[in-house]
């Protein structure tokens, strides 16, 4: 007697990292491929009541998503020391510490590891 097995299919989680498929481009060394978040995905929410300049409006975001890391950079011996951060966490980095990049129409930056400060929870 033979055992039919259905076919099962698997829902992908519902993280950030489950939106990415594939980075456009691969950054080298220690450098990181992010995503900036909108203004609305970074949680950043304008109480009513205040005047806010039209230049706050116009400056970058300082928060993204990890779409790709580089291999890492090599310490003093020579040995390769892999990158602290993984695809699909959120960052916050360095508001002046990227270089901007359009792949396809979609903006990404490319920031060097020592300018992510920290991994948002």
């Amino acid at each position: 007697m033979k055992k039919k097995i259905k076919n099962v299919k698997k829902s992908a989680a519902k993280s950030p990292a489950a939106k990415i498929t594939k980075a456009p481009i691969m950054p080298l060394g220690d450098r990181v491929l992010l995503k900036p978040l909108s203004p609305e995905e970074a949680g950043v929410k304008l109480p009513s009541g205040i005047i806010i300049p039209e230049t706050i409006d116009k400056e970058k975001p300082e928060q993204g998503t990890v779409v790709a890391v580089g291999p890492g950079k090599r310490d003093e011996n020579g040995k390769l020391v892999p990158p602290g951060v993984k695809v699909g966490e959120r960052v916050v980095f360095s508001k002046y510490g990227y270089d901007e990049v359009k792949v396809g129409g979609v903006e990404y930056y490319i920031v060097k590891e020592e300018n992510i400060l920290a991994v948002i929870n």
